[in-house]
């Protein structure tokens, strides 16, 4: 009776273990999942030092800041949705709305509060 009782414990502490380790494994790539789908690679390829074309305005985004040579000593916080970035000065409203036409590893085509394309480089 004590060794069938013994083998009877053992048996379900093998069957936890399994039920934790797929519970486990389960939880961890749905996180792993989740945290891909969240990072965004637009984000990142549109961080660093923008000039436009036609040399006029410099433009610098940073991971949390976004700065033109005008407000060089001002910069705005920015968030992304999508394809757009909206920025504020230091978080407070109205935001402005700044639409990606086009972007690469070395060109950035923005369209501006006023409806105006502007094309930078780096």
């Amino acid at each position: 009776m004590n060794y069938s009782h013994k083998v009877s414990q053992h048996l379900l502490i093998c069957l936890v273990m399994k039920r934790f380790a797929l519970i486990f494994i389960h939880a961890a790539t749905a996180l792993v999942l989740l945290a891909v789908a969240c990072s965004s690679p637009v984000n990142n390829k549109i961080q660093g030092k923008w000039l436009s074309k036609d040399g006029k305005t410099k433009l610098t985004i940073t991971e949390k800041h976004l700065t033109t040579d005008e407000q060089a000593l001002i910069p705005e916080d920015y968030f992304m949705r999508g394809d757009t970035i909206f920025t504020s000065l230091q978080g407070k409203r109205p935001y402005t709305k700044f639409v990606i036409q086009k972007l690469d590893a070395s060109n950035l085509t923005l369209v501006e509060p006023d409806s105006v394309s502007v094309e930078y480089s780096r």
